[in-house]
């Protein structure tokens, strides 16, 4: 092994390879914090450009793509509440409460170092058990999947706040709306009402733009006539050293960062999960390990620590299918898997004996570009916080362009400015009526995913449905989701007095 990485770092490591690495991560983090621009987007816009390179260089500027713009979405996320890719929404739960109580330096430090942390040990792993986690990722089928659905759905309970009925009304709501358009498997129209636009599903981008971006600027207009809701915030960044947190900060999150490092990797190496959905994952789990998990949502370090973490560990977990068996991991490694195309190469066990120096290339590459996404955002990180000194009267109308634009952008379909919109208000009302976002978006996330797999489950047992049980690996997900709704349910009964009091 340790001669293929020689041999894959002499073929990177060249001064045109460094630049390729190094202007694909920095064009990647201010991308990825345009809100609007997903990190799949930009790969794409960049796929006919890596035509034009050699192979390993074609494929190296993806990857820096890729990582940049993973690190990027946490900028506006926790500066302005804008998650600048899904892979960041539950950032903004913690991230912008924290800048709201002038600690933006340390929200972004924690997510900068962590994004690091946890793409290094997910690439450390993708190089050393890469063909064993994708054996076990192999053997999930449409069961398997609809039982971890099905898990993750239940963290709603966690995410719901002071209120389990607000948060399951949340949770509903975001499933309801996810079925809009056209059925999974059998494509049949629902809840078009005739709308030919609709038939093309509702865009989980234009989504989070309008319920977190829109929102905030219809919240922000309120107090428009106000001037000290209007002024900026100042944050002092003269007395603040390296990343903004303490040694002893940073020890007290070692825990947090490995199990969520964990759980990107573990979950990141099945097909189809993708980034959004791990990150609202490991913030659940860590508001349930938490000592004071009351706290989360009202800005603490841990939930910047456990969704940085995690998305940016399931770079590499995402890669390991990709790799050995030629499955994407996600849509971004799906644009990957086409750049491989391209090049006439074909992703699989092969690629490792025809190819080593590609592949081991790459991971060097890899390597190589998590360390220029920490050289660049770590003297980025006070420029960064300087866009808060900015008068919301001027910052919030070039971030409704920029939303309006990036809205656009996706389809290039006005109807999507307009869906934008629809949510801002949708969003804006959450926030009136006090009902938490977060069981929304994991609902209109996970919904479409749970129909599919339980109705392919069903399609391969014929309408069998013994096999969601005794199938050894979804039997144990769904006897884990009983046992944790049955927790959920006794800790809500016996807070109950406590609520009621």
């Amino acid at each position: 092994m340790l001669e293929n990485l020689a041999l894959g770092a002499a073929a990177i490591v060249t001064p045109f390879g460094l630049f390729i690495t190094f202007a694909s991560v920095t064009v990647g983090i201010f991308l990825g914090a345009i809100p609007g621009l997903s990190v799949t987007m930009v790969m794409a816009l960049f796929m006919p450009i890596s035509f034009t390179l050699q192979p390993l260089e074609g494929i190296s500027l993806l990857v820096g793509l890729y990582i940049g713009g993973m690190a990027g979405g946490l900028i506006s996320a926790i500066l302005i509440n804008i998650p600048g890719t899904p892979s960041s929404v539950a950032t903004c739960f913690d991230g912008y409460p924290l800048t709201q109580k002038g600690q933006a330096m340390k929200a972004l430090g924690f997510g900068v170092v962590c994004s690091f942390l946890g793409a290094l040990l997910s690439i450390i792993v993708m190089i050393l058990v890469a063909p064993n986690l994708a054996v076990v990722a192999v053997r999930f089928g449409p069961f398997e999947y609809f039982s971890i659905t099905i898990f993750t759905l239940t963290l709603i309970a966690s995410l719901a706040g002071d209120s389990m009925i607000k948060g399951l009304m949340a949770g509903l709501f975001g499933m309801l709306c996810a079925t809009i358009g056209m059925a999974p498997i059998d494509a049949v129209p629902r809840f078009t009402f005739g709308s030919t636009q609709l038939m093309a599903n509702l865009n989980i981008l234009t989504v989070l733009i309008g319920m977190f971006a829109l929102a905030e600027i219809l919240v922000n207009s309120e107090t428009s006539r106000t001037e000290d809701k209007l002024a900026a915030v100042h944050i002092d960044t003269k007395s603040i050293r390296g990343f903004g947190f303490s040694w002893a900060e940073f020890k007290g999150q070692i825990v947090n960062i490995l199990r969520s490092a964990g759980i990107g990797i573990g979950v990141g190496v099945l097909p189809g999960i993708g980034g959004a959905t791990i990150n609202l994952m490991a913030y659940s789990v860590a508001k349930n390990q938490s000592k004071y998990p009351e706290k989360f949502g009202t800005g603490v370090v841990d939930g910047v620590v456990a969704t940085e973490t995690s998305n940016s560990a399931s770079i590499g977990g995402a890669m390991v299918p990709l790799l050995t068996l030629g499955i994407p991991g996600d849509m971004a490694t799906a644009i990957l898997l086409g750049g491989f195309m391209i090049h006439g190469l074909s992703p699989g066990p092969l690629l490792f004996t025809d190819h080593p120096s590609l592949v081991y290339g790459i991971f060097v590459s890899m390597i190589i570009a998590n360390f220029f996404m920490l050289l660049v955002e770590f003297p980025g990180l006070r420029l960064f916080v300087k866009v808060l000194q900015i008068p919301k009267y001027i910052l919030m109308p070039i971030i409704f362009t920029l939303c309006v634009v990036g809205a656009f952008g996706l389809n290039n379909r006005i109807f999507d400015t307009f869906v934008v919109i629809f949510f801002g208000i949708i969003g804006y009302l959450f926030l009136q009526l006090k009902l938490p976002v977060a069981p929304f978006i994991m609902g209109f996330i996970l919904g479409p995913m749970t129909e599919t797999f339980f109705r392919r489950a069903l399609m391969l047992s014929r309408g069998d449905f013994t096999p969601f049980v005794t199938r050894p690996i979804s039997g144990t997900f769904l006897i884990i989701t009983a046992i944790y709704l049955t927790f959920i349910i006794v800790r809500y009964i016996k807070k109950r007095p406590k609520l009621s009091a």
